[in-house]
């Protein structure tokens, strides 16, 4: 989601994977209905894989048993690189199989068949945890502190042990987006989504021009950056030791 629609939850790009057409047929039309309209359709775990490589999605919708494959295996591909929210759908209502994906990591399990109206609302669940709550903590959190430096995160001001630095519009879009993930791997699609929105294909070189210079005014030796780290092939990452400033 990009920055103009990081509070619009139904603006999220959601990948339905499963070989039952006529159950995807009735998942889109259900979350079109509710209000979800960017909606991709996998209907193997090859196809799975070349949607999610082409753009990575808000949230994945996975049916564990898929004919080339099975879904703990590709949850598990999709979850070695990004922290993307995965829901597993499944006619298996073993307690194992529902213990394993929960175990795996997924952001929850619902077996078929389902109530329409209950799928809806653990969507709405995963969506708020994963993307609303992050942004409301972020937006309480006033300052950041970053070593010995702060970050006015309302004035987009840097507090260099008195020295004050203006951050861009820009640079404090991505500061902020790395500092509600904090500790975690944010991809480059990530980060110039929450920059440029829907039109952030052919950014990835001016990202790396921004991301230096947000390293010039929070890094005390930018040139060994402690803090923003790079994520090779992948993105960066915000160390974790930063912490809300009092």
């Amino acid at each position: 989601m990009g920055k103009g629609m990081e509070m619009d939850l139904y603006a999220c790009d959601i990948l339905l994977v499963d070989d039952n057409r006529e159950l995807q047929e009735m998942l889109r039309e259900l979350l079109e209905r509710e209000g979800y309209l960017k909606l991709r359709q996998a209907y193997s775990c090859e196809g799975a894989r070349l949607l999610f490589g082409q753009r990575e999605p808000d949230l994945v919708l996975l049916d564990v048993m898929l004919p080339d494959g099975d879904g703990f295996s590709l949850f598990q591909e999709f979850r070695a690189d990004t922290g993307v929210p995965i829901l597993f759908l499944s006619a298996k209502d073993e307690d194992n199989d529902r213990l394993r994906g929960l175990g795996l990591g997924a952001d929850d399990y619902i077996t078929k068949p389902f109530l329409p109206q209950e799928l809806l609302l653990r969507i709405q669940a995963v969506l708020k945890r994963v993307y609303l709550a992050p942004i409301l903590q972020a937006q309480k959190e006033q300052t950041a502190r970053i070593g010995q430096y702060r970050v006015d995160l309302r004035n987009a001001v840097v507090d260099r042990n008195g020295q004050q630095v203006r951050l861009t519009a820009k640079e404090l879009l991505l500061f902020r987006k790395l500092w509600e993930n904090r500790g975690n791997i944010v991809t480059f699609d990530a980060l110039c989504r929450a920059v440029w929105d829907d039109d952030y294909y052919g950014y990835e070189n001016t990202l790396m021009v921004h991301i230096r210079r947000l390293r010039e005014k929070i890094e005390e030796d930018p040139s060994h950056p402690q803090w923003i780290r790079t994520a090779r092939g992948l993105g960066y990452r915000l160390e974790a030791g930063g912490r809300e400033g009092r």
